[in-house]
């Protein structure tokens, strides 16, 4: 693992930056796309700190010429790639009615063919090999939307259409190639400071929030182990997920009432503030926003149920002897009586 070579996209925050800097603890080769380039540069220190090796490469994931450009210059760099990461995001928070045509068109470009980008680039390089693993970072709203995010939440819908029918093909042809979904729930990253926004006050993850070197281990453990469907991060993502299997007709009529308040903090911000749906924020003050968001006091470094799911055979043995115990207890206290 210590010889891979990583592409990550929009690796210059948030949960891109924070995978980037994991796979350089692992002495990995690692190629970091995005727009910004002070958190470009931000990023590549990370790595090479950690001690990896990076290479910043500043292209736009909505241009499919310029992603397949990055990933030639990465493996005239590094050598063959091996796991390819697509995180790259934007969005609007702002009701349906509220959004532009222009501006949805720009979140599904980014959001949705930035993924579809990246994977066609991978797969040219990787197919002939037969060999490599592409993680796409998904979300719980790509599964169970919510009010003020229809943009972002339709593309994280068609991240998982897409992503399902591309590993049917990969099986038809018996490829090496593997590729697997990371669904993901509410993060501190810095999005929430410069997303395009319409609510009057400050944008938040819904609680419970997660601090992205949280997600940052789920991936991880995704690219090693890529032969599952999809991994899910956080107890949240596992309840909401499963309770929109069950009754999406309640959690409709829940998030109409409680969807608009807990995307907002108390905090009022100015109508005309900087955004980065068409350009990187960073671009001119040269600011290097980092990996976390600014609710490091909310957020939660840890998550058990990521623990459970990594150690699948451990949690499985401990519930199969619990099982065996209270079995025990049950029989004990039926003869006693």
């Amino acid at each position: 693992m210590e010889t891979q070579t990583v592409v990550v996209t929009g690796a210059s925050a948030g949960i891109g930056r924070a995978t980037a800097r994991l796979f350089g603890q692992r002495g990995a080769r690692v190629a970091l796309i995005a727009r910004g380039q002070a958190g470009l540069d931000g990023a590549a220190r990370d790595v090479r700190e950690a001690g990896g090796e990076a290479l910043a490469i500043s292209a736009d994931v909505a241009d499919y010429d310029q992603v397949a450009a990055a990933a030639r210059q990465a493996e005239e760099h590094f050598g063959p790639i091996d796991v390819w990461v697509n995180v790259a995001f934007t969005s609007v928070f702002a009701p349906f009615s509220d959004i532009t045509a222009e501006e949805f068109r720009r979140v599904t470009e980014v959001s949705y063919l930035g993924f579809v980008h990246g994977t066609m680039a991978a797969l040219a390089l990787m197919r002939p090999r037969g060999r490599g693993t592409i993680v796409q970072v998904g979300s719980a709203l790509g599964e169970r939307s919510i009010p003020l995010q229809s943009a972002y939440c339709g593309a994280k819908h068609a991240i998982n259409g897409f992503t399902s029918s591309l590993r049917c093909e990969l099986l038809h042809e018996n490829s090496g190639v593997q590729v697997t979904v990371v669904q993901m729930p509410a993060v501190n990253t810095p999005q929430f400071s410069w997303v395009r926004s319409r609510l009057p006050n400050h944008p938040q993850p819904v609680p419970p929030i997660y601090q992205p070197e949280v997600a940052a281990r789920g991936v991880l453990f995704a690219a090693d182990h890529p032969g599952r469907r999809q991994y899910w991060v956080g107890a949240s993502t596992t309840a909401t997920l499963l309770a929109n299997r069950v009754m999406p007709a309640v959690l409709d009529r829940y998030l109409a009432r409680t969807g608009y308040q807990s995307q907002q903090t108390a905090q009022k911000v100015e109508a005309d503030r900087p955004d980065n749906l068409l350009h990187p924020v960073d671009g001119g003050d040269g600011h290097d926003h980092g990996s976390r968001g600014i609710f490091d006091d909310k957020a939660h470094d840890r998550s058990p149920q990521l623990w459970i799911t990594q150690h699948a055979r451990v949690s499985s043995g401990l519930l199969a002897g619990a099982a065996v115990a209270g079995a025990f207890v049950a029989g004990w206290r039926g003869r006693h009586r």
